[in-house]
C-alpha cells in the first residue's frame, strides 16, 4: 500500500486550455512534485490513452497514471463517460479518479459518485480558491491517502 508515488503520471482530462494551464500551474506551485504530467484534450483521447489504442498503443507513449484528474464538460464523450469506462474497468478502477468541474448540479454529484468518482471538487471560481482546493487535493492524494498496488 502507498500513496500516489512521484513517478506515477497525473492525467489530466480538460478540453480548457485555461483550466488546465492554471491546474499545472497549482499542482506545481511551492512544492516539489516531480509527476510527470499529460494532458488528454478530450474523452475520445482520454480513453486512447487509458486503453492504449491508436497513437497510444505503445505503453511507453501512456503509463498508467496514479490518479486521473477529469473535467465532466467536454464536446464529444464527456466525462460521464470516461468516468464509466474508467471504473467499468478491473484494470483501470482503482485508479484515482478526481472529478473537477465547474457543475454544482446535485444530478451530477450524485451520478459521478454512483459511478465510482474518488472525489469530485467544483472549481473554484476565485484563484486564491482555486490554489486551496489543489493544495488539499494534493496533501491529501499525494501524502495522506493510502492507495493499492497497481
Amino acid at each position: 500500500m502507498k500513496s500516489v508515488t512521484s513517478t506515477q503520471t497525473i492525467l489530466i482530462v480538460d478540453d480548457s486550455d485555461d483550466d488546465y494551464d492554471a491546474t499545472v500551474r497549482a499542482l506545481t506551485r511551492n512544492s516539489n512534485l516531480k509527476n510527470p504530467i499529460h494532458r488528454c484534450e478530450d474523452g475520445k483521447q482520454s480513453l486512447d490513452y487509458l486503453f492504449r489504442r491508436g497513437r497510444f498503443a505503445d505503453p511507453n507513449l501512456s503509463p498508467r497514471p496514479g490518479i486521473i484528474l477529469l473535467d465532466l464538460n467536454m464536446p464529444g464523450i464527456d466525462g460521464r463517460r470516461v468516468l464509466a469506462d474508467i471504473k467499468a474497468n478491473d484494470d483501470l478502477r482503482s485508479i484515482p479518479t478526481i472529478v473537477m468541474t465547474n457543475s454544482d448540479d446535485e444530478r451530477d454529484i450524485s451520478a459521478c459518485y454512483a459511478m465510482g468518482a474518488n472525489t469530485y471538487i467544483r472549481k473554484p471560481l476565485s484563484w486564491p480558491n482555486f490554489l486551496e482546493a489543489i493544495a488539499r487535493l494534493k496533501e491529501y492524494w499525494f501524502e495522506i491517502a493510502v492507495l493499492p498496488r497497481p
